[in-house]
């Protein structure tokens, strides 16, 4: 099982969400928690986020880097398709 840990600007996000949308994101964090590699809505990053992944929760991107040896996720960022990844 990892851990989740959420950079300051990811905690924003997920402190000003809605309750909906907060749901649906405690689901992926859970989903996360068992395994960060392998899901319908994962997709590892190319380009210049090489190294990290995005987790699809409907518009929305939860994109985060696994560090294996802590057993650890950090989530980087989270946001609207259109702006996560500029």
């Amino acid at each position: 099982m990892f851990d989740i840990l959420l950079s300051p600007p990811a905690h924003k996000f997920l402190d000003d969400a809605g309750r909906p949308l907060r749901k649906r994101l405690e689901r992926c964090f859970q989903q996360l928690q068992l395994d960060p590699y392998r899901h319908n809505n994962i997709k590892r990053l190319s380009g210049q986020f090489l190294g990290l992944f995005r987790f699809r929760v409907g518009d929305w991107r939860v994109v985060y880097r696994v560090d294996d040896s802590s057993r650890r996720i950090i989530v980087i960022d989270i946001g609207h398709r259109r702006d996560v990844y500029e």
